[in-house]
């Protein structure tokens, strides 16, 4: 990919994200589907710069949901679990 700033599309809080953040300084990132780890490696360092230790993706395929008679299908997306050094954060901007 051309562009580092569409590789990384948004941050992931759920409550597993979050106590792999607090135990291991691990983040967790919704990512392009076509990118790779090397991509997402230096997309992260420059974007918060921080050093990666450790990168973990897989892809997750949408669910079929259902409406009465019509059907359709969730998109398929993929996430990346990124470990960071000891000693580096990154903060997050939650909206109240």
């Amino acid at each position: 990919m051309s562009q580092k700033d569409d590789i990384i599309r948004r941050p992931v809080i759920t409550e597993k994200a979050t106590w792999q953040k607090e135990k291991s300084n691990k983040y967790v990132f919704e990512v392009s589907k076509d990118c790779n780890k090397i991509e997402i490696k230096s997309a992260i360092e420059r974007l918060f710069g921080v050093t990666v230790k450790n990168i973990q993706t897989s892809t997750t395929h949408g669910k079929i949901r259902s409406r009465g008679r019509f059907s359709g299908k969730r998109p398929d997306w993929k996430r990346a679990i990124v470990q960071l050094k000891d000693g580096d954060t990154i903060e997050f901007f939650e909206g109240v």
